[in-house]
């Protein structure tokens, strides 16, 4: 068994408004690495772009932060450190997987870059054996909820980091550990 086959239970966090998942990516940008992927994935207004607003906040991008539909990548510059490059991705408005091979994604992260990707599932297939998937869902607003769930799902490289996302997500987890993986394989889909 690879380091790539090995899966946990997702990590569940809650936040309680924009404010709170822009902090909750900005600490989760603490443990990103050169290399990285994360792949974001919910329905219209689940905070994907707010949580990428926060990782990009935690890598010290100046730049605004905006769904990048119409570029589909977006090269945002961090502060000095090992991570130089956040590529921010949208692949809303991709139809088929042969769009989302064209990009080069795996390609474009290079040894100072990440990539957080906005509807990731399109992407899964060919960047989430090594990638943090983090499923948002939005919280019933005609049922007057305010608290946002989030669910990272650690693969590959990811599972040896997860002592450090407990730690540095404790305000929004609780400080809980994720087991194995029920089913035993990928937790990411």
């Amino acid at each position: 068994m690879t380091e790539s086959d090995v899966a946990v239970a997702p990590l569940v966090a809650r936040t309680t408004g924009p404010d709170d998942t822009r902090a909750l990516g900005a600490a989760l940008a603490g443990v990103l690495r050169p290399g990285d992927v994360v792949l974001l994935v919910g329905d219209l207004g689940a905070g994907k772009t707010v949580l990428a607003q926060g990782i990009a906040a935690g890598l010290g991008v100046t730049d605004s932060v905006t769904s990048p539909t119409f570029t589909l990548v977006r090269p945002l510059r961090c502060a000095p450190g090992p991570v130089r490059t956040m590529l921010h991705a949208d692949l809303y408005r991709l139809e088929r997987r042969r769009e989302v091979v064209d990009l080069a994604l795996g390609e474009l992260v290079e040894d100072q870059a990440v990539a957080v990707v906005e509807w990731g599932e399109a992407a899964a297939p060919l960047l989430g054996a090594d990638a943090l998937t983090v499923r948002l869902v939005a919280p019933n607003l005609a049922a007057e909820e305010s608290t946002r769930v989030l669910a990272l799902a650690p693969t590959g490289t990811w599972v040896a980091r997860v002592d450090m996302m407990v730690e540095a997500l404790a305000p929004w987890t609780g400080g809980a550990r994720p087991g194995p993986s029920p089913d035993g394989g990928s937790a990411g889909g």
